[in-house]
């Protein structure tokens, strides 16, 4: 038996058979990254396009059988599991999509289960290998496995949780950074830029930057948006830590915020309160939502406010999905279960006011037994920027 495996197969195992899988094969790169103990090939970390097709990586693994899974790579990755970054009990090359697929067919075929229910990523699988999967594999049943994948990342374990506490808090001390370190006339493509030298010198892999400035609702970065005397700043982002997303909002001011938009803070905040009340583990997913349906629906806002709740980890919006109407859109699956202590959670309450601005608060939680714990739990109110900071 294998007993370097850096996921717990014993639980994929159980999913796995409620699904009736038994052969999965895993073809997106966080799930890869997730059953590779974090493994990812550098050559192709910035595209995966390559000669007349494209890096396919997958790994097969049969449902009670964790020393048979094998992982299909091309030939440099070697180098890899000499070095000890890769771990796999064999590894196959099979370069672009319809040779990966071909070996893992053979692969399959020699586990004795070309008739077997085999589960696929249908998002993450290009036509190609699809094509040659069901081709070399008649008889055997292809279905979608992206549910029973989710739930099987949806507790974070002490090492996971880590390295979400660690983006998250890297996350917001840059921002913190930069709302001290820009005054009035900055533009917010300079300032957005500034945010991702912030946060990849502290050791992340910036994501992205939406940002307002001003009284417009436009968040993508331009030269023609300035941060002015007077004006607030909503900076919301994303930025990894060894795969692991921290997505937060805070606001910053250029000069000092008047009565009105303490108030509007402060409705966000309040609302951002509530929702954290219900969590901890044992609680439906779907009583974050009930906890702040009053708030909402009294809000003078009503008309430009807007509340989501969601699951965070390796992607963003991943288990538990607690919301059918939300901006994004999927099934809200997780709604009537029973959240779990290691489940993390990104909380966002956004006030659109045509007349003062983009305001908006992220935060991230983890469930715990009794309670939740924020990660980045701070700069929550109006941060100063340089006109006001240099006084």
């Amino acid at each position: 038996m294998v007993t370097g495996a850096p996921f717990d197969y014993e639980k994929l195992d159980d999913l796995l058979e409620r699904a009736g899988i038994d052969v999965l094969i895993v073809s997106s790169k966080h799930n890869l990254r997730y059953m590779l103990g974090g493994y990812s090939f550098f050559f192709f970390e910035q595209a995966d396009a390559i000669g007349v097709g494209r890096y396919v990586p997958l790994l097969v693994y049969q449902r009670g059988h964790v020393e048979r899974t094998c992982y299909i790579g091309i030939g440099t990755e070697r180098s890899e599991v000499a070095n000890g970054a890769l771990w796999a009990p064999e590894l196959i090359v099979g370069w672009y999509g319809p040779g990966a697929m071909q070996a893992a067919v053979e692969h399959i075929k020699r586990l004795g289960m070309a008739g077997g229910r085999i589960g696929i990523e249908t998002a993450f699988l290009g036509a190609d290998s699809v094509g040659v999967l069901h081709a070399a594999l008649p008889q055997a049943a292809v279905v979608d496995a992206l549910l029973p994948l989710e739930r099987f990342r949806a507790v974070k374990t002490p090492q996971e949780l880590d390295n979400l506490r660690e983006a998250s808090e890297k996350v917001v001390d840059s921002m913190l950074t930069v709302f001290a370190t820009h005054g009035p006339g900055s533009s917010t493509r300079d300032i957005a830029e500034a945010l991702r030298q912030e946060e990849t010198r502290r050791g992340l892999h910036f994501d992205y930057c939406l940002i307002a400035a001003g009284v417009s609702q436009n968040r993508a970065p331009a030269d023609r948006f300035l941060w002015e005397e007077g004006d607030i700043l909503s900076l919301d982002s994303g930025g990894s830590y060894r795969g692991y997303i921290g997505d937060l909002c805070r606001m910053g001011i250029q000069g000092e915020p008047d009565a009105e938009l303490e108030d509007l803070l402060a409705q966000v905040d309040e609302i951002q309160q509530a929702a954290r009340q219900p969590v901890k583990a044992g609680a439906l997913g779907g009583s974050i939502y009930e906890s702040v349906d009053g708030l909402l629906r009294r809000s003078p806002h009503a008309g430009v406010l807007e509340f989501v709740a969601h699951g965070m980890g390796l992607i963003s919006h991943e288990v538990p999905r607690l919301t059918g109407t939300g901006p994004i859109p999927y099934p809200d699956h997780h709604s009537g279960e029973p959240l779990e202590a290691g489940m993390v959670l990104s909380i966002e309450t956004t006030i659109a006011h045509a007349r003062r601005g983009f305001i908006k608060l992220e935060d991230t939680l983890v469930v715990t037994p009794t309670a939740w714990e924020a990660f980045g739990d701070r700069g929550r109110g109006w941060n100063l920027g340089a006109s006001t900071t240099r006084r």
